[in-house]
């Protein structure tokens, strides 16, 4: 005869167990591929201030210039207006790179401290650009590995507000279009080859100052 305390017993044997969700593997950076991808990013007889394979307007080649007085060396400070990054250094002026700012409202001003440096970085998109834009970004909620296609390209600087990762990146971008204009979900972005050539000239623990773009700029003057 089947008691209560049978079909206790029998539903919990049937029921209780959950049911494993899918495994994903974390989104890996192979090493070992990693001087190939810069190879591969990389113009043959690459010359920063001259090589321009990716159809840029030539203001947006790196150059060399002099730097306001005052800057502290090794800071970075984006001009979200001119579509500029600077890198200052000791000797007074500043390497200055075109780059892409993100689209409407996501640009967002302020200071930060670059407390991390990757290359080849992995790359998950955040809650909120999944429920933002699905259609390009609910594919990768689990990460996408590093390479080439990665939309942190070649390497990056994570953005920091004291202890607190913003999320913010400069990093480089497969999008080499974009350079000039606003196209990101927040970062800043520049062409591979120009950011591997930044990323070995700044420390951790340096300032970003990201200044405002132009629609701030317009409602305060």
């Amino acid at each position: 005869m089947l008691t209560r305390r049978h079909f206790i017993i029998s539903s919990t044997a049937l029921f209780s167990a959950p049911i494993a969700g899918p495994v994903f593997a974390a989104p890996t950076s192979d090493r070992s591929k990693w001087d190939a991808w810069d190879a591969l990013v990389t113009p043959a007889d690459y010359d920063p201030f001259t090589s321009n394979p990716w159809g840029l307007h030539p203001r947006l080649l790196p150059q060399i210039v002099q730097a306001n007085p005052g800057l502290r060396p090794g800071d970075i400070h984006v001009d979200a207006v001119a579509r500029y990054i600077y890198h200052i250094r000791d000797d007074g002026t500043a390497m200055r790179y075109g780059v892409g700012i993100a689209r409407g409202n996501l640009y967002t001003p302020g200071t930060y401290t670059i407390k991390r440096k990757a290359k080849w970085p992995t790359w998950t998109p955040t809650k909120a650009m999944i429920a933002r834009d699905p259609e390009i970004y609910k594919q990768h909620e689990n990460g996408m590995d590093a390479g080439p296609d990665n939309p942190l390209g070649s390497r990056a600087l994570y953005l920091y507000v004291g202890n607190r990762d913003t999320y913010l990146r400069i990093h480089g971008s497969p999008d080499t279009r974009s350079i000039g204009g606003r196209a990101s979900s927040g970062c800043v972005r520049m062409v591979m080859a120009h950011i591997i050539g930044l990323y070995e000239q700044v420390d951790t623990g340096v300032t970003a100052y990201l200044y405002p773009p132009e629609r701030i700029v317009t409602a305060t003057s």
